[in-house]
């Protein structure tokens, strides 16, 4: 789960492979499939992050097709199972936040704050993936492997770039950017 080794940048535990692995996501090949992944629950929440959604959820179902807006209206748009939130998903597969655009999966959130009718970017977990941050008496940044983002790796290798290169805006927006800049001038052994 945690890969073969684990270092601390200001007392935040950090997976290597998140330093050392290539990562570019590919839409035109993976068709946004991080968004679609069968299971019972959508997107990890933060619990800070509902009030936000909440505020600018008319605007997210804006976007969404009929189907999703029922299991909104019918389940609600996220749930808490075990202590930790999710977004509601439909069929168990896709986030009821998900629209399609040419074949794409994408989320009706970033659509509404790229157009500036939102302040609320998206999930934070969908940010970062495919970093993902665990706790476990503190945070574990990870790499959560998936087949789905095999294009991504493929591209980022092709294109030499690397995971937390192509991850900085989200890193950045979830842990600030001094700890990044700390990140980033991490030497592995």
């Amino acid at each position: 789960m945690f890969g073969k080794k684990v270092i601390s940048v200001d007392e935040i535990l950090v997976n290597t492979d998140v330093l050392s692995s290539k990562f570019q996501c590919d839409l035109d090949r993976c068709k946004g499939a991080c968004c679609t992944i069968e299971g019972p629950n959508g997107a990890p929440l933060l619990e800070e992050e509902i009030p936000e959604m909440e505020k600018n959820l008319e605007i997210a179902k804006s976007y969404l097709p009929a189907e999703h807006l029922e299991i909104i209206k019918g389940k609600g748009w996220y749930k808490r199972q075990m202590g930790a939130y999710f977004t509601s998903v439909f069929k168990d597969r896709a986030c009821v936040f998900v629209y399609f655009d040419n074949g794409i999966a994408k989320c009706a959130y970033e659509k509404a704050y790229f157009e500036g009718k939102s302040d609320f970017r998206k999930p934070v977990s969908c940010h970062l993936f495919p970093i993902r941050i665990s706790n476990f008496g503190g945070e574990i940044v990870r790499y959560e492997r998936s087949d789905v983002c095999e294009p991504a790796i493929e591209t980022g290798e092709a294109n030499q770039t690397k995971m937390i290169d192509f991850c900085k805006e989200a890193l950045i927006r979830y842990f600030g950017e001094t700890w990044y800049k700390k990140l980033t001038e991490t030497k592995l052994k």
